[in-house]
């Protein structure tokens, strides 16, 4: 799923339990028997998406990867204590942000998502987009109501330059809300597994996204009408 598709139209996620790797069984007891294949396959279906996880609490490319490879150790000796409660996706997520926090905040790079609550009073849309509470005829309306996008032709909405657009507009986004959106919108991960992985309330995952995704419309809705 590309970044502005799921802005325009964001599908139904899938379960926790729906997200099993059909092949999960027979890769947890593969490693658990020390199967060195096994664990090959785990980190070249893993390993990108762990390292980009981790660049998002640490400094550098160098510290993430190390953050990686503790991951990765962890997994090994954790894996007979694996009880399957979430996906084995989920569960070595988990640990690597567990891990990445711990040396995010020792580096004094993130704010622990435990602050999250504090971020209820953010508006979603900008204020400009809005008239003033004291226009004399439509206080507080749309100063420039968003437009549709069901005359776009599709292959524009899709096309690479406003892909483009979306990924810059997820860069610029806060720190929390660019992570929950790529996972969410990028990486294809349901609502449970963000949850799961990043330890928030289904609540403040919801906030987040729903923020996230707003900026990123606004974004587009800029780029559809300067072009």
């Amino acid at each position: 799923m590309t970044a502005s598709a799921a802005v325009v139209a964001p599908s139904a996620a899938p379960t926790v339990a729906q997200s099993f790797e059909p092949d999960e069984s027979r890769l947890v007891e593969a490693l658990r028997r020390g199967d060195e294949s096994a664990f090959a396959e785990l980190i070249d279906r893993y390993q990108a998406q762990l390292l980009s996880l981790a660049q998002r609490y640490v400094r550098s490319r160098a510290v993430a990867q190390e953050v990686v490879q503790e991951t990765w150790l962890s997994v090994l000796k954790g894996i007979d204590r694996f009880e399957r409660r979430a996906s084995l996706k989920t569960w070595l997520f988990r640990i690597l942000v567990n891990q990445a926090k711990s040396r995010g905040i020792r580096e004094s790079r993130m704010v622990p998502f435990s602050a999250l609550e504090g971020d209820a009073g953010e508006p979603s849309v900008e204020a400009e987009r809005f008239l003033d509470s004291n226009h004399d005829r439509w206080p507080g309306h749309w100063a420039s109501a968003p437009a549709s996008w069901s005359q776009i032709p599709e292959d524009r909405l899709i096309s690479r330059e406003t892909i483009g657009c979306a990924l810059e507009a997820i860069e610029r986004l806060p720190a929390r809300q660019r992570l929950v959106v790529t996972m969410r919108d990028v990486e294809g991960w349901s609502a449970d597994e963000v949850c799961t992985a990043l330890d928030i309330s289904d609540a403040n995952q919801r906030i987040l996204l729903h923020r996230a995704r707003s900026k990123i419309r606004g974004e587009l809705d800029r780029y559809f009408s300067a072009a």
